[in-house]
């Protein structure tokens, strides 16, 4: 997990390495005054030899300013090094991400990805600082002031020799009682964000039907049990610091009583008396930094693992080794096609399906909500991968082709339009970042676009808000047609992406294809028959399997599905028009 995580590094290697160097320099130097402490104690002011004070006190004040130098030296390559590496955390994090096939998505949702970019890095970036600039010297400086000690007096070092194993005993029950707790507080963490998330994506619903008071209860419900969980580890974790001020407090005791009967014995000087109990403060204050670094990493593992989980997901779509870079044409072949979203055989969400589509033919698909319309479609650009069968584009298995040129090729307006914050030319370059205004002009002529968008004050230039809630439904939805549209693909998909554009506006949409894009294949899902009835053929779907496939002239005469979409639309309006007349 660590050797995966500190690939990351990179860069900032030496900032990485130069922390520790400084740090060593620097408790190197807080070790030696001490001694100089106590030289001047025992020498100089005992001895009254002024030389020796100013002499000694000289080389003491040029090693703290050193110590101070090196100490901020290691601060700021501490800083830079875990700021860097947090920076390429989430580079290496949001990279992977976007090689994600929607299954790999689904499967963190949305807002645990968010928590990992962002609260999980954090944690890391604080620990990784700590590890490579405290980490270092608690031990370092543990060490040292161990062996200063063992060298004025052994018997007052066993003092800490004893302390030491006691502390780390204490640290290791508090970090086992601790770790599972901190692990489920960034569950809960990923539901909170998915709260706020769903909240805000659907404040609008949520004003509608006046469900303020259930949402800011839902909230506080996460929250508070984020509250209780953490206040749990904290208080475990607590524990950590009354055991350390007794530690402290004990050493400087014994130290302090043991020390005295040395010096009324002879076997200790005032000085070194002195030093003892500095580098007693030392050794405690190197443990308790040790123990602050001990729980740092304990709240920071779960999101060490959250990280690498996300690090070492296999995108479930990938380019093979030898990929097609050419889509010939818009040819579409369905061969015996099994689709599962769970990847079981029992719980298929297609069935067998088997078509074959020309280039430049305009296919319309129906059936009923929860037929798998979308899911049929959505393998046409690999936005999944089949069970079993394949699915071919331009004569070519879809997995055979670099998803890139593939994708390029195949044009999807999902269900969901999104659109996204910036001027309304700057979404549709999403299709093509090298158009010219006039590519986008032609492009909303087909979509019918330009009739509202020459209607705002600043055209092509208007500012598009966050999820485009200021442009209508209808308005989203032509907007993301041209967008697909400035692909030049040679397969448009229409997701039922003309539903919120009234028939008239769908029927000019529709003959614009026709005019336009004549040899590209057009495939459109729609629950209005209007929009299905003058495609070349129509795919109906029923619970995942095709009922029928063929012209609407024929599926009228034959397919009981499409006659009863007919005739509810249809018939059923117009049997309304002659009762009101």
């Amino acid at each position: 997990m660590i050797k995966k995580m500190l690939k990351s590094v990179r860069e900032y290697k030496k900032a990485t390495l130069l922390t520790p160097f400084y740090v060593s320099l620097e408790v190197v130097l807080e070790v030696l005054i001490p001694i100089l402490m106590s030289v001047i104690i025992d020498s100089g002011i005992e001895k009254k030899d002024l030389s020796v004070v100013f002499m000694i006190g000289g080389i003491l004040v040029v090693a703290a300013i050193l110590s101070l130098i090196f100490g901020a030296l290691s601060g700021k390559n501490a800083a830079v090094a875990s700021s860097g590496f947090a920076k390429n955390l989430r580079h290496d994090m949001y990279y992977k991400i976007q090689d994600f096939s929607f299954s790999n998505i689904e499967r963190f949702s949305t807002s645990s990805l968010v928590t990992r970019l962002t609260t999980d890095v954090n944690n890391v970036q604080m620990t990784y600082q700590m590890v490579t600039r405290i980490a270092v010297r608690a031990p370092m400086m543990f060490l040292f002031s161990l062996i200063m000690v063992g060298t004025i007096s052994w018997k007052l070092a066993i003092i800490f020799a004893v302390i030491a194993p006691f502390l780390g005993f204490v640290l290791i029950f508090i970090a086992n009682r601790a770790h599972p707790l901190f692990e489920g507080v960034f569950d809960t963490y990923d539901e909170l964000n998915n709260s706020v998330q769903e909240n805000v994506r659907g404040i609008r619903v949520v004003k509608a039907y006046v469900q303020e008071d259930y949402e800011i209860a839902k909230f506080n419900q996460t929250s508070d049990k984020i509250h209780d969980d953490f206040l749990k580890a904290e208080k475990i974790v607590a524990f950590n610091n009354p055991v350390m001020r007794l530690c402290i407090y004990t050493s400087i005791i014994l130290v302090s009583w043991f020390g005295a009967h040395f010096i009324v014995n002879g076997s200790l000087t005032s000085g070194q008396l002195t030093s003892v109990i500095t580098y007693a403060g030392q050794i405690l204050n190197s443990l308790m930094m040790f123990s602050m670094i001990y729980v740092m990493c304990i709240i920071s593992l779960p999101s060490m693992h959250r990280i690498v989980e996300v690090l070492n997901e296999v995108p479930d779509i990938r380019n093979h080794k030898k990929v097609v870079r050419d889509v010939k044409d818009g040819s579409i072949s369905f061969q015996n096609v099994n689709f599962s979203y769970v990847n079981d055989e029992n719980k298929l969400s297609l069935k067998n399906i088997n078509i074959d589509i020309k280039s430049g033919e305009v296919i319309g698909i129906i059936g009923g909500i929860g037929s798998s319309k979308s899911t049929l479609v959505n393998l046409i650009p690999r936005l999944y991968d089949v069970l079993s069968g394949s699915v071919m584009v331009g004569g070519v298995d879809v997995r055979d082709y670099e998803l890139k040129a593939l994708r390029d090729s195949v044009a999807v307006v999902l269900q969901k339009n999104v659109l996204f914050s910036g001027t309304i030319a700057d979404n549709l370059r999403w299709g093509n970042k090298e158009a010219t205004l006039e590519d986008i002009k032609h492009v909303c002529d087909i979509a019918c676009c330009n009739e509202f968008i020459n209607k705002f004050p600043d055209g092509y230039d208007t500012y598009i808000d966050q999820g485009g809630t200021n442009v209508s439904g209808g308005q989203k939805q032509r907007l993301c047609i041209a967008r697909a549209l400035l692909k030049k693909p040679k397969i448009l998909i229409l997701d039922d992406s003309t539903s919120a554009v009234d028939t008239k506006t769908d029927a000019l949409i529709r003959k614009a294809f026709r005019d336009y894009i004549p040899t590209v294949t057009k495939i459109i899902i729609a629950q209005r028959i209007a929009s299905v009835e003058d495609c070349d053929r129509v795919i109906v779907m029923d619970n995942g399997e095709i009922d029928a496939f063929d012209t609407p002239k024929k599926l009228l005469k034959n397919n009981k599905i499409y006659q009863e979409v007919y005739y509810s639309q249809v018939k059923g309006s117009d049997s309304d028009e002659q009762k009101e007349d």
